[in-house]
């Protein structure tokens, strides 16, 4: 039994008429011309291209957290400040030298191995980094984006 499944990539896209018939379109066709991250290029009939894709402008929390760990800066357009944004930190979950800060907070000797699991960081205004909790109202906001790169 063939199971579902969903898949979350960024592309890149425009409006285009189809301009050679094929067997599921014809010219002249809606649809949108795509370029995938690896530069790949292909056409898509508008339906299909619709189902499977919305603009990375007004997205869910959800989708920002996909787009992040795929390496993308993801930011709500609600956030006061200018500049802002997350990024998702892949850690270190098979664990890194204690640096003598972390050593010292964490009462381990200076290159003790230290485990460190995923976690966000947060662009504050000021340019400075954090790590990052969303509120509530973070995780239910729709506008999310991607940051422009």
């Amino acid at each position: 039994m063939k199971e579902k499944y969903i898949g979350v990539k960024i592309i890149k896209a425009e409006p285009m008429d189809c301009q050679k018939d094929s067997h599921n379109s014809k010219v002249g066709d809606p649809g949108y011309d795509v370029e995938y991250e690896n530069g790949y290029k292909s056409w898509s009939p508008a339906e299909v291209f619709e189902k499977a894709y919305i603009k990375t402008n007004g997205i869910t929390f959800g989708l920002a957290i996909e787009a992040a760990k795929l390496g993308h800066k993801v930011s709500r357009t609600g956030w006061n400040g200018k500049g802002m944004f997350v990024v998702y930190q892949k850690g270190y979950p098979k664990g890194i030298s204690c640096n003598k800060q972390t050593a010292e907070a964490w009462a381990l000797a200076e290159g003790d191995l230290f485990k460190v699991e995923p976690y966000l960081q947060i662009r504050m205004v000021n340019g400075s980094h954090a790590m990052w909790a969303p509120s509530i109202n973070d995780v239910l906001s729709e506008d999310w984006s991607i940051v422009n790169e």
